[in-house]
Formats: structure tokens, C-alpha cells, sequence
């Protein structure tokens, strides 16, 4: 019989704690702090996304359940709701940001061979936004329309591995193309963004730090046609045009030619890209447009199966904390997946770690399929509800 660590505990130990340490003392997140330390904290929060506690009340009463196994889970201290709200209030949450990058060079070492894109010797990033609603009674600092708030996760997705490379957390009300002022572009790969991002000035430093953009034209984009390339409209391409932007003010925050792709989708829509790369094929700039849809699913995947959406404080350094730590997690199941080798999907790894997390059984066993057989037998007694 297995008498080791829980599975929660095992969990916990693919995480490099001498990483977070530094960041803890970078930020005095233990300054003064005699119990309930900040990798507590951080484990306490992490279980809390892990098996969907809803409150802090719900977290309280679940670990006190299971009080003779914390100190096994890594944590030493009493876990109380007063506790809790106070490291959710008073503990940086620069100290779960930065800790989260460390994840994210990890995942993206493991994953750099999962390519959207394998025959393009470049890396794909998708750029866009996330709104998350907040009551405004509780929340008015985060205030967004006359009646409402909310934040907005600004996110860079690398799609090799769909690993989020950058996150900026911001009010509702800031504009999506703001994020393109804090982003270091990397020469080379190519940003995948929607309309919100069409502003020729941002593309145009873009292309001058030698990085690539593919976006959509709005319906008032004024060019003047300056080549047509050949195309095989069966493929869906109806043209591929090198244009200049006759515009007043966007030929002069973009003064260089840009290749426009009328592209027929299989659906009967047409949509018009932008980009400002001449070499690839006009399907594979399509192909590319087409996998920006990877970010919707996991800004779509983290709301639904982790906790960012009701949150245990109302402070921004609160909001902001548990936003971070869900995004650890969800670097946590990804990295723990590469390097176990699992085969199931992120989400069956999560809907397992949920009910296991007590476990005393090898982490890797957890996930080992188990065939789940219902003999016919087994219903002799059911009544039939028709002949």
C-alpha cells in the first residue's frame, strides 16, 4: 500500500520554490509575518482553483475537514477566512506575476516542439483581450461604464502549446491596442491580432523591429492597389494585392507597402488581411488568421474551470493575486503533463486533480485509464417504461 505524499503534495513539488523565495523576499511578502506564509498562501489558492472552492468560507471549511493532512499539503498554519483576506489584500501580487513567468519559460521549453505551424521555422503569437465583470458595489475602482465594472486580460499566447507568454491586467476601459505599447516584439515570429489592434502607427514600429503582423482590415480601409498576384480562387483566395495607404494620416504613420488577402472562407464569409509579410503563401497567412482562434478557447478554458470570475477579495491587489495564481495553474497542469507524459487534455487533468488531491497514491498512477464497464446485469431490475 502507498503510504507517500498526496497527490496534492506531488503536484506542488514540480513547482521551483527557490524561484518563488526570491520573489518573495524581492517584494518583503514575509516582512513581519510570523504564520501564514506566502508559499502557504500560494498552496492555499492553488487547491482553491483545483477543486473549485467558491468562497472563502468554502476554503475554511474544506481544509479544516482535512486538517490532520495539511501539514503533509505544505501547510503549517491555521487557515481561516481572516487569514486568508489579509493575504489576499496585503501579499504583492508582483510576487504570483513574476513567479508565473518563471512557469512560463518552463512550459515553453517543454512545449517548443508543439508547433500550430510545423513547417514555419517562426513563432505564432495570438494578441487579445479577455473582460471580466465585477459588481460595481463592491469593485468601484475598477469602474467601467455608468453602471458596471470590470478588469480586462490583455494576453500574448504563444500558440506552440497555447502557453500565455505575456498578461497585462488592466481596467475595462483601456483600449485593446494599448497592450501593443508593452509588448518586445521578437523578430521574426509573427503576431496574429483581430481589428481592435489596426493601428498603423504600432504596426509600422512592429515592422521596423523586423517582426511580423497579420490583422484584419475594416470595412473603411482606403488603398491604392499597387500589384496583384497571382491566385487559385479554388483555394478560397479571391486576391493578394500589395497596396500603399492613401489615407492622410495612415500613410504617414505607415509609409511602406502592405500586402492585402481577400480570402473566402468555407462558410461563404469574406475577410480582408492585412499583413506585412511578402513571402508566405496567401492560404497560409489565412491559416494563420484562422489559429488566432486559439486564444478564444483558452481565455474560454480558464473562465470556465478556474476561478476568475468570483473572487474572494475586492481590492486590486486581491482581483489581481487570484488572477495570477489561476494562470500559474494553469502552467502547473501544462508543464505536469509534458513531463509525465499524460495523454489526456488539460481539462480531464483538472476534473481528476480535483477529486484526488487527498490521495496518497503516485501522481502519474492518478491518470492511468481505467476502463469503466457496466454489465447488462446490472439493470435486470429496471422497469420498462415502454413495450
Amino acid at each position: 500500500m502507498y503510504s507517500g505524499a498526496t497527490v496534492f503534495s506531488q503536484l506542488m513539488q514540480q513547482l521551483p520554490w527557490w524561484r518563488f523565495q526570491t520573489f518573495v523576499d524581492r517584494y518583503q511578502g514575509d516582512y513581519k509575518v510570523k504564520t501564514f506564509r506566502c508559499a502557504e498562501h500560494f498552496r492555499v489558492m492553488a487547491f482553491a482553483q483545483l477543486t473549485y472552492r467558491e468562497s472563502l468560507r468554502d476554503i475554511e471549511a474544506c481544509l479544516r475537514a482535512m486538517e490532520p493532512k495539511l501539514y503533509h499539503m505544505g501547510i503549517h498554519s491555521t487557515v481561516s477566512r481572516n487569514n486568508l483576506s489579509n493575504a489576499n489584500e496585503n501579499r504583492d501580487w508582483r510576487i504570483y506575476a513574476e513567479f508565473a513567468q518563471v512557469l512560463i519559460q518552463q512550459a515553453r521549453e517543454l512545449y517548443v516542439d508543439d508547433s500550430t505551424f510545423p513547417d514555419l521555422d517562426a513563432t505564432v503569437y495570438a494578441l487579445d483581450s479577455s473582460t471580466i465583470d465585477l459588481c460595481m458595489t463592491l469593485f468601484p475602482w475598477a469602474h467601467f461604464r455608468r453602471t458596471k465594472s470590470a478588469v480586462k486580460m490583455h494576453t500574448l499566447l504563444n500558440l506552440c502549446g497555447n502557453i500565455p507568454e505575456y498578461i497585462l491586467i488592466t481596467e475595462a476601459n483601456v483600449h485593446d491596442v494599448n497592450v501593443l505599447d508593452h509588448i518586445i516584439p521578437l523578430p521574426g515570429a509573427y503576431y496574429v491580432m483581430d481589428r481592435a489592434y489596426l493601428d498603423f502607427e504600432r504596426l509600422h514600429s512592429l515592422h521596423s523591429l523586423k517582426a511580423y503582423f497579420v490583422t484584419r482590415a475594416k470595412k473603411n480601409f482606403q488603398f491604392q492597389r499597387r500589384y496583384s498576384h497571382p491566385t487559385d480562387r479554388a483555394t478560397g483566395i479571391i486576391c493578394d494585392q500589395t497596396v500603399m495607404l492613401t489615407g492622410f494620416y495612415p500613410k504617414q504613420r505607415y509609409p511602406e507597402a502592405l500586402r492585402r488577402i481577400k480570402y473566402r472562407d468555407p462558410e461563404g464569409r469574406v475577410l480582408v488581411f492585412l499583413t506585412n509579410d511578402f513571402s508566405l503563401p496567401a492560404l497560409t497567412i489565412a491559416e494563420l488568421y484562422k489559429a488566432r482562434w486559439q486564444i478564444e478557447l483558452f481565455f474560454k478554458w480558464i473562465k470556465q474551470h478556474l476561478r476568475i470570475k468570483a473572487f474572494f477579495g475586492t481590492s486590486a491587489n486581491a482581483v489581481k493575486t487570484q488572477i495570477w495564481i489561476a494562470v500559474c495553474v494553469y502552467l502547473l497542469i501544462a508543464i505536469t503533463k509534458k513531463r509525465l507524459k499524460i495523454e489526456q487534455s488539460l481539462y480531464t487533468i483538472l476534473q481528476i486533480l480535483s477529486v484526488s488531491v487527498f490521495e496518497k497514491m503516485p501522481l502519474l498512477q492518478a491518470f492511468q485509464d481505467g476502463e469503466c464497464t457496466m454489465n447488462e446485469s446490472d439493470f435486470c431490475n429496471q422497469l420498462q417504461l415502454f413495450d
